[in-house]
C-alpha cells in the first residue's frame, strides 16, 4: 500500500487538486472562528505545524458552526452530542478538545438532581416542581414556602429539624409543594424519597409473601428526608398502623430524620382515622401514640384554594 505522504505529494502535483487544496487552506486560515486562535498562538506554532493541523482546524470550524446553530441538546449534530470544541496547542500542533456545552451541563445537573429525588408510586413529572412556581394566594402556601426555604437553608444531617404536615382539600397543591421542596434539597445534594402512602402500605402487605418487607421498611426508615404523600387515603389496618407506619415514625423520631406529610385530614381527623381499623375496632391509645410521633416530626399547615386538577380538565 502506498504511503500516505507519497499519495499526498502525488495529489499536490495535480494542478486541479492543488488549486482546491489552496482554496480550502485559505478558507480555514482566514475563517473568523480560527483567526483569533492563530493570532494568540503565532509564536508557538510554526508554518509547518499550522499546515499539518488544517484538518483539525476544519473539524473545529464545522463543529463550532453546529454549536452556533444549536437545535437543542436532543438534536445536537456534533460528533459528540452535547460537547462543544475548543482549539488547543498540543505537542507543537493544533488539536481539538471537547467540553460539555452549557445545555449539556444544565441537562446533566438536572439528571443529577433527579437522581437525588427518589420516588415510590409517584409520577415522575411531579418531580419537576419548583417553589418559585407555587401560587402565593393564601396564607398557608406563604407559610409553607417560608418554612421550606428555611428548612433547606438550615438542613444538616443529624440535626433535629421538623418537617411539614400539609393538610387540605383535594387538588390544592400539597403534593406539588412536597416535590418542590425535594427539588430544592437536591440542589444542595440532599437525598429525599417521596412515597404515595396507600400504594406503600399495599406493597408492604405483598412483601410479606416474598419476605422483602423488612428490607423495604428499613430503607424507608433510614432515608435522609422522607415525604409521605396522601396519608389517610389508605384503608388503615391495625397491622399497617402498628407494624409498618409506627416503626417508620419511631425510628425517624429517634434518629432526627426529617419527615414530611400530606393529607386531606387535619390532625384531629387523622387521629380519628387511625383510631378505627378496617374491622371497626376502636384503639385510641395506639392512634394517640402515632399522632404524638407525627406532631413531634412535623409542623401542621393548612393549604387552601381551588381544586387545580379540576381547573386543568
Amino acid at each position: 500500500m502506498e504511503r500516505v505522504n507519497h499519495l499526498l505529494q502525488r495529489l499536490l502535483g495535480n494542478q486541479r487538486f492543488k488549486q482546491r487544496y489552496e482554496q480550502m487552506k485559505r478558507y480555514i486560515l482566514e475563517h473568523p472562528d480560527v483567526q483569533p486562535f492563530l493570532r494568540a498562538h503565532e509564536r508557538q506554532l510554526s508554518a509547518d505545524a499550522v499546515d499539518r493541523s488544517l484538518m483539525k482546524m476544519y473539524e473545529f470550524i464545522e463543529q463550532h458552526g453546529n454549536c452556533r446553530q444549536c437545535p437543542g441538546l436532543e438534536r445536537c449534530n456534533n460528533m459528540l452530542p452535547g460537547y462543544h470544541p475548543n482549539l488547543v496547542v498540543n505537542g507543537g500542533r493544533i488539536d481539538v478538545e471537547y467540553d460539555r456545552c452549557p445545555k449539556k451541563v444544565q441537562h446533566d445537573e438536572r439528571k443529577r438532581q433527579e437522581s437525588l429525588i427518589q420516588s415510590m408510586f409517584m409520577p415522575r413529572e411531579i418531580l419537576r416542581a419548583s417553589l418559585s412556581d407555587v401560587d402565593l394566594n393564601d396564607d398557608g402556601r406563604i407559610k409553607a414556602i417560608r418554612f421550606a426555604e428555611r428548612f433547606v437553608a438550615e438542613y444538616e444531617p443529624g440535626k433535629k429539624m421538623k418537617g411539614l404536615y400539609l393538610h387540605g382539600s383535594f387538588g390544592v397543591g400539597k403534593t406539588y409543594l412536597l416535590a418542590a421542596i425535594a427539588n430544592e434539597l437536591a440542589k444542595r445534594n440532599v437525598s429525599s424519597l417521596i412515597v404515595y402512602v396507600p400504594e406503600l402500605f399495599r406493597e408492604m402487605k405483598h412483601s410479606l409473601q416474598d419476605q422483602t418487607m423488612n428490607e423495604k421498611l428499613d430503607y424507608i426508615k433510614k432515608v435522609p428526608v422522607l415525604m409521605l404523600d396522601d396519608l389517610g387515603a389508605e384503608a388503615m389496618s391495625s397491622w399497617v398502623r402498628d407494624d409498618v407506619f409506627g416503626p417508620i415514625l419511631q425510628y425517624r423520631m429517634f434518629e432526627n430524620l426529617p419527615t414530611f406529610f400530606t393529607s386531606n385530614f387535619d390532625m384531629q381527623q387523622l387521629a380519628h382515622h387511625l383510631t378505627y381499623s378496617q374491622r371497626g375496632e376502636e384503639e385510641k391509645v395506639k392512634a394517640a401514640r402515632i399522632m404524638e410521633r407525627i406532631r413531634y416530626l412535623a409542623y401542621p399547615i393548612e393549604i387552601t384554594g381551588p381544586n387545580r386538577r379540576e381547573q386543568n380538565i
